[in-house]
């Protein structure tokens, strides 16, 4: 007998071009003599947004959040979904046969967080960035060379790195093979998971400027994945805080680094030397995140949030508007009157 959802499934809206409904991914845990499932580690436990053409969604959170997980249960890199729903162009991605799918691979790309060992060291540069289109037949043979070329161009590669290997570049330069692959088959979804992790300053501008003229360019709706707020406030219009697996903040970017209202929110910002308010003082927030496996009972920041009130460790909060479109998984916000 099919399971019945535990949630209540979303109509498509034509303005969207994702549009992700109370996913969830769980993680089962063996054990036993025979391998039995013991526990789930609840990596992503009900997440939901919608992203607009040519629009920029950042979701942030420290390592082991589940926000990388959200990326690739999106794309089905993850198996199958434990709940939720994930509609691209109105087509729920799960439901798709395998010829379905391999079809919507185009449309739908990603940009690893490790350009280097997403690369394979046997082939050349030309090689690998051209490979999806000949695999789905995008152009015609004559059309080819002529077609790598310009996507590298915008890239900032040059033609004469066809011919060169992963290993002679630098990792600037890798990380603009990895958005090349993923912009050559003009996707309207591109999911960025860290994209600019181990760059220099630099360079981060750089790829980030890059980003930017290429989402203008084909009105791609794009998720950064970062930890990195300085990425977020430059590249997103608006920003998902996510923690233990749930988004506990949600606004449009400017609002949320105007007035961080979650706890957890305030102190990732608090952590950040170029946002430090006050003294200009860092601040670490103590503990680490929970085991996904073993959550409090309550509100799964409880443990570690300074202004934990008498109930926040009995009661599971609820994501609600404090202020217009500025959403807050706390019960110690009040609502703000506009």
């Amino acid at each position: 007998r099919k399971k019945e959802p535990d949630f209540t499934p979303v109509v498509y809206d034509p303005q969207y071009i994702l549009m992700v409904n109370a996913l969830k991914k769980y993680f089962p845990i063996k054990g036993g003599m025979f391998s039995q499932t013991v526990g789930h580690v609840k990596a992503v436990d009900g997440i939901t947004f919608n992203i607009r053409r040519g629009i920029t969604m950042g979701l942030v959170g420290e390592s082991g959040c589940g926000k990388t997980t959200v990326g690739r249960t999106i794309l089905r890199l993850n198996g199958e979904k434990t709940d939720g729903q994930v509609l691209f162009n109105g087509k729920e991605v799960y439901d798709l046969a395998p010829k379905e799918l391999r079809a919507i691979r185009t449309k739908m790309q990603i940009i690893f967080q490790d350009p280097f060992s997403s690369l394979s060291p046997r082939m050349p540069v030309g090689e690998i960035i051209g490979e999806a289109v000949k695999e789905h037949n995008l152009v015609s043979k004559d059309e080819y060379q002529d077609y790598v070329d310009d996507i590298m161009e915008k890239c900032g590669l040059q033609s004469f790195h066809k011919d060169r290997y992963p290993h002679e570049f630098s990792g600037g330069q890798r990380q603009r093979v990895m958005i090349a692959m993923a912009m050559i088959c003009r996707p309207k979804l591109v999911i960025a998971d860290e994209p600019t992790t181990a760059l220099d300053v630099t360079v981060e501008a750089q790829i980030l400027q890059l980003m930017r003229a290429l989402r203008n360019e084909t009105g791609s709706g794009i998720v950064i994945i970062s930890h990195n707020l300085g990425v977020i406030a430059q590249l997103c219009d608006y920003v998902y805080v996510m923690y233990a697996g749930r988004v506990v903040e949600q606004a449009d970017t400017f609002d949320l680094f105007a007035h961080p209202m979650h706890p957890y929110t305030a102190g990732l910002m608090a952590a950040v030397s170029s946002l430090a308010r006050g003294n200009g003082a860092l601040e670490i927030i103590p503990g680490t995140v929970p085991n996904l496996l073993h959550l409090p009972v309550g509100c799964s920041f409880s443990l570690r949030c300074a202004k934990c009130g008498t109930h926040c460790g009995d009661v599971v909060p609820e994501l609600r508007e404090v202020s217009s479109g500025h959403l807050v998984r706390c019960i110690n916000i009040p609502e703000v009157r506009l």
